[in-house]
């Protein structure tokens, strides 16, 4: 019963059904035509997105390998791995020469006039003015040292003393040691005692750029 009335109701979809034929004559070469360029434009966009891919990409690796050389040198030198020195760069100016901090800090490494000026003590050498340390290589000379001694200092009473020697560089010897006093000598829980949340990122960022886990408390530099 309910068959037959549907059979008696529905109207055939062919009835309604438009044949479609494909154009001829010049409305056929017009429609090729179209698709023709349509396909050309789309490869040429196509081409023109994979070169400013791998051009971007390349003025990546160009951004932050181009000082590589004077990075090796000075982190030989100051007996550091490059890489550190890479991964503070990065996190202090992303390798921009000409940066300059909120508090005039300089250059790749952000030293200041006063990092300077015992680098110079330090090293038997002339006072540094100011414009030579947008210098690449002497900034990284200053900076690469800074740390150096910040580590060595540290590890006479700590396992691991990259963490304690990151936090010294980024907000001073006084508030470092202020930290470590109210701290054990874990990594992790010196982390937790840097009551600066820049300080705290800071050393969390250049761990895990180098090191890849920021948990890794008994790995040396």
């Amino acid at each position: 019963m309910e068959e037959g009335c549907l059979r008696r109701i529905c109207v055939p979809w062919r009835a309604f059904a438009v044949e479609f034929q494909r154009p001829t004559g010049y409305a056929a070469y017009m429609s090729d035509g179209l698709l023709h360029t349509a396909g050309r434009l789309l490869r040429t966009l196509l081409v023109l997105a994979a070169l400013a891919f791998g051009l971007a990409g390349g003025w990546y690796y160009w951004r932050i390998h181009r000082f590589d050389q004077e990075i090796a040198a000075s982190a030989q030198r100051q007996g550091l791995p490059p890489q550190l020195i890479a991964a503070l760069i990065w996190r202090e100016s992303r390798f921009d020469p000409g940066c300059v901090g909120p508090k005039k800090e300089i250059g790749l490494m952000q030293v200041t006039e006063t990092a300077a000026h015992e680098w110079a003590n330090a090293s038997h050498r002339p006072d540094l003015d100011r414009y030579a340390l947008f210098q690449p290589a002497t900034n990284i000379e200053v900076g690469t040292w800074y740390l150096a001694r910040a580590a060595r200092r540290w590890a006479l009473t700590r396992t691991d003393p990259l963490p304690f020697a990151l936090a010294e560089y980024n907000a001073g010897h006084s508030n470092a040691t202020r930290w470590a006093a109210n701290c054990g000598p874990d990594t992790a829980d010196y982390l937790q005692c840097i009551t600066y949340p820049t300080t705290q990122r800071y050393v969390r960022d250049i761990l895990k750029r180098y090191r890849g886990d920021v948990g890794t408390a008994n790995a040396h530099p």
